[in-house]
């Protein structure tokens, strides 16, 4: 979906799609074009999709685990570029310091009261029939 047509839902409907509030989303979407700013300074070609749709591209990602090449046909990229755009707007959110995503050292570090949930649905998985 695109962030023209996604911006007119309301704000359950905008949380629910993209698994983040609207303020949060502007938040991120002002980090990022900060980000993109300075890189105009360097020169070179300009992007042809706004920040709000390559955050909206990474949230896609996130939210519901779609491979790199879907999603790259969905906002007309390859599957490369879709990566690389992910990857730098993960990159630049982490960096800014207002979202963190804790690594491994972080789970060694807890309390030992600490309580840590873990969704482990399980899901069947289709497998082919052997034919005898």
């Amino acid at each position: 979906m695109k962030y023209d047509c996604l911006i007119q839902k309301s704000n359950t409907v905008f949380n629910r799609l993209t698994g983040v509030k609207r303020t949060t989303f502007e938040i991120m979407s002002e980090i990022l074009k900060a980000d993109m700013q300075i890189k105009r300074l360097k020169g070179g070609k300009p992007s042809k999709t706004s920040t709000e749709e390559k955050l909206l591209m990474s949230l896609e990602y996130w939210r519901e685990y779609r491979t790199y090449a879907h999603i790259g046909a969905s906002f007309n990229y390859s599957e490369s570029q879709s990566y690389r755009i992910i990857k730098w707007a993960e990159d630049i959110l982490v960096k800014s310091g207002k979202f963190n995503l804790p690594g491994k050292q972080k789970l060694h570090t807890l309390d030992k009261d600490a309580v840590i949930l873990i969704d482990a649905t399980e899901s069947p998985i289709e497998r082919p029939k052997k034919k005898q």
